[in-house]
């Protein structure tokens, strides 16, 4: 339910307005919904919502997941990668565990009611795209971002006009602000599911002029049908957009987006276990993210001495590893007496670089290399964890 649905219903043909500082955005109640932005010179009172904060009085702790679609996928990928499968019961059950996190319940949302349950108190952590936590948190303190590149869910918030017409020629967000069309009496119109970061971008990029109005399904089809100029939507790759003739412009770029680990402030400071647990999953999150595409590369080199062997090493820029490489004896028997006549090398190496390496391993002596994907990268401690504890001021 949105937030704003019970004042909706009790004034279904009223209106009420938001101010920023010379700017006005007008919401009128109805089928449709649309939202202005024009110039003003008096301050209009603030009509909002109250959303109550408190944290309800439980002892488990809850983690918001995507309930459907590409994202809640993928999530469901990343955490079973990280060994924290969810097990679900019964997949049409809302409510799940994940067996490794004792005192954890999983609870599948629609992304925008975890932002809004994690600022009632009904949730505690949360798995959503950014372009979700800015819309509808609406830069409330209580929400912290805990990680914010769990590397899927990349998109990105963008404005786009048409490729023909008066906007032909029209390539950036400065050229389209300074089209003479767009008045008081003909507003530029924009169609878009984001009616908080919308009017947000446009006041701060002195567009003055401007419409949004909400419409359900494709927003694509909508300068095509004539019910607006412009759309602000999410895109990935920007075909959708090019198949209906759509452009994006030079400055028209919301946000960038990807799917984050959200929490709440009040949570973490106050539930009993709530800081250790998103400790644990911050941990587990960075170690597998930092070890994709990394690989193990171990080979043997004859040397005189492990420095010897690591100078030669050392000598090629892509054998460096993550601190340096590890160098060890390798041990045999000759002529009934142990030797150690080899060395192993083992180093870290990036996926592109993997076969340059290996030749670079070769020249200097190496042989016998082997190769194997990593899996974690630990480190002694996680930088996110320390700018989590400085803004909980811990």
């Amino acid at each position: 339910m949105s937030l704003l649905q019970p004042y909706f219903q009790q004034c279904a043909s009223a209106a009420f307005s938001i101010s920023f500082p010379s700017h006005s955005f007008y919401v009128s109640v109805s089928k449709r919904t649309f939202i202005s932005c024009c110039s003003s010179q008096s301050q209009t009172a603030l009509v909002d919502a109250p959303i109550d904060s408190k944290i309800a009085e439980r002892d488990d702790i809850r983690l918001g997941l995507p309930s459907k679609g590409r994202m809640a996928a993928d999530t469901l990928d990343l955490l079973k990668d990280c060994q924290l499968s969810v097990k679900q019961v019964n997949p049409r059950q809302y409510v799940a565990e994940i067996p490794q996190l004792s005192n954890l319940e999983v609870w599948f949302q629609r992304p925008k009611d975890i932002v809004r349950k994690l600022l009632s108190g009904d949730l505690d952590l949360g798995i959503v795209g950014l372009d979700t936590v800015s819309e509808y948190g609406q830069g409330n303190e209580d929400l912290i971002i805990v990680h914010d590149t769990l590397e899927y869910g990349d998109c990105r918030l963008s404005l786009a006009i048409p490729k023909y017409g008066i906007f032909e020629n029209i390539n950036s967000l400065r050229e389209l602000a300074e089209m003479p069309q767009w008045t008081v009496e003909k507003p530029l119109r924009v169609a878009t599911g984001f009616t908080y970061l919308g009017p947000k971008f446009m006041k701060e990029h002195g567009l003055k002029h401007v419409i949004f109005s909400t419409a359900d399904g494709a927003l694509e089809a909508a300068p095509a049908m004539g019910i607006a100029d412009a759309i602000l939507d999410l895109v990935s790759s920007g075909t959708t957009l090019r198949e209906n003739n759509l452009k994006e412009i030079e400055g028209g770029v919301v946000l960038e987006s990807q799917a984050v680990l959200v929490a709440s402030r009040k949570a973490l400071i106050q539930r009993k276990g709530a800081l250790d647990i998103t400790h644990e999953i911050l941990e587990r999150f960075e170690a597998h993210l930092r070890a994709l595409g990394q690989f193990t590369v171990t080979a043997n080199m004859r040397g005189g001495s492990a420095e010897e062997v690591a100078e030669r090493v050392l000598s090629q820029p892509s054998l460096a590893g993550l601190q340096g490489p590890t160098v060890c004896p390798v041990f045999c028997k000759r002529d009934g007496k142990v030797t150690a006549d080899y060395y192993a090398i083992v180093i870290c190496v990036p996926k592109k670089a993997l076969y340059k390496s290996v030749q670079q391993l070769r020249a200097i002596g190496g042989s016998g290399v082997l190769i194997s994907p990593l899996t974690y990268i630990f480190d002694e401690e996680t930088p996110r964890w320390r700018e989590l504890l400085s803004k909980l001021g811990i």
